[in-house]
């Protein structure tokens, strides 16, 4: 019995790990869709401010 309880608890750590490192990897993949939106839109006012300058 102390055995199976070990391996739940040890499983039970390897879930959280794993859950953990997918909220990262989420909140990263967030970030980086954030950044490239932030770019398009400074990408957006740079050309049409470029284009009433000519």
């Amino acid at each position: 019995m102390p055995d199976l309880i070990h391996d739940l608890v040890n499983d039970r750590i390897q879930t959280l790990h794993r859950e953990a490192a997918e909220q990262r990897l989420i909140l990263r993949v967030s970030r980086v869709q954030r950044a490239r939106r932030e770019v398009k839109r400074a990408n957006d006012r740079l050309r049409r401010a470029l284009s009433r300058q000519i």
